[in-house]
This record gives structure tokens, sequence and C-alpha cells, in this order.
């Protein structure tokens, strides 16, 4: 794609069949979230066609493919959460804005998307190397644009939360931090724990470095 300048990939997403059937789901740091009917996006020049209105300051942090029938999962970076149905949101064309998915405190922002589903685990991963896996039951749901609920205890220690992300035991994470260093963890060694808790130190970071991704490796017959 020819992107302009400033802009980067923020997802890729595999589609067999741009139908009706399908949405894209767009969430942005300022809690703003969008679904669009996935045909819409069945004619794209190499120039790329608008996806979602952004306001000024604002920015795109994932997009997820849906049938319509998922719960929405938006985490922040002060360790909050919010859980709500997919269909507390309408459908809305290409070129407009979206609606408001999460009340945020002050100087908060939204780090992640997930699409949730019954039996899901979440995994919570922070700047200074902290992570713990929480099942999506200890969420409740709630409306769309509510407070949420704490997802992980963020503080000095384990420093803002930087993803929250679906996984399984069979996964493996790679974290990787600023300074370059990397790591592969197998995610059943990750202590499974209540939202409140701070978790267990998943990397070994070098003063002043902190995480900045974290990509889940799904075995192969997933």
């Amino acid at each position: 794609p020819k992107l302009e300048a400033g802009e980067r990939i923020n997802a890729t997403i595999p589609v067999k069949e741009f139908d009706d059937a399908h949405y894209l789901v767009f969430a942005t740091k300022r809690g703003v979230v969008k679904k669009t009917v996935l045909s819409a996006f069945s004619n794209i020049k190499v120039s790329g066609i608008r996806a979602i209105n952004l306001d000024q300051g604002d920015e795109l942090i994932g997009t997820k493919l849906s049938d319509g029938n998922r719960e929405i999962v938006l985490a922040t970076s002060l360790g909050k959460a919010v859980r709500f149905s997919e269909g507390l949101i309408r459908g809305r064309g290409r070129a407009a804005r979206g609606v408001a998915g999460v009340r945020l405190s002050e100087r908060d922002e939204v780090v992640s998307m997930t699409l949730g589903q019954e039996g899901m685990i979440l995994l919570t991963v922070s700047q200074k190397g902290y992570g713990k896996r929480t099942p999506l039951s200890e969420y409740r749901k709630t409306g769309r644009n509510a407070k949420g609920v704490v997802t992980m205890k963020a503080n000095e220690k384990t420093g803002k939360v930087i993803s929250v992300l679906e996984v399984s035991g069979e996964d493996e994470l790679i974290v990787t931090s600023k300074e370059g260093m990397v790591i592969r963890i197998p995610v059943r060694g990750i202590r499974q724990t209540g939202r409140s808790a701070s978790g267990v130190k998943l990397i070994n970071l070098n003063p002043g470095d902190e995480v900045m991704a974290v990509a889940r490796l799904v075995k192969e017959e997933q």
C-alpha cells in the first residue's frame, strides 16, 4: 500500500470473501468503536480507502473480523477493561466516526481490543514485564461507554498495561522490549489470577527498558 507521511500499518486480516455476514470492528485509543459490513471493503485501491473517520489526535489501535455476534473487550493503559455486546453498536459506513465504547479517565487511553466469547482466557501484559491470565467470565458485562473494571492493578512496579489478548494454554508468547530484548514464553507457565492482581514477572528488563510488543504464537493444528 501507498502510505501517507506518518501513517503505518495497524493490522492485517485474511479474508476469503467480502460478504454481508461479517464486519470489521475498529477501536481507537480514545475509546471510539465502530463496525462496518465487510462487503464495503471489496474494492480497495492501492492508495487505500477510508475505513473510519478519526478525531484530531486520535488513532486506530485495533481492527478485528467479526460475525456480528461477539463481545467487545476494550483494555486501557491504566488497567481498566470494559466488556459489552457487539450488538450495542449499529453498523456504520466507511467514512463514519463511530461511537464511544469506554469512558476514559484523564491521561488514560485504550491499548487493546479483543472480541470475546464464552470460555476465553485473557492475558494482560504491562510495560515493566508483568503478566497474568484471567478468565473472561471475571469481567462483568456492562453497557457501551462504561468505565469498566480492573484488568490489572497497574502501579509503579508494573508500569502501564500495554496489551490484553486472547490466549490458550497451548500458545506461546513472544515478548519484545524497546532495547531489543526478546523472550519466548509458554502461556501455560503464566499464573492464572484474578483481575486485580499484578501478575508475575515475564521478562527481566534492564533499567530504563520496557516491554514494547507482545505476539501470540498459535500451535499449527489451531
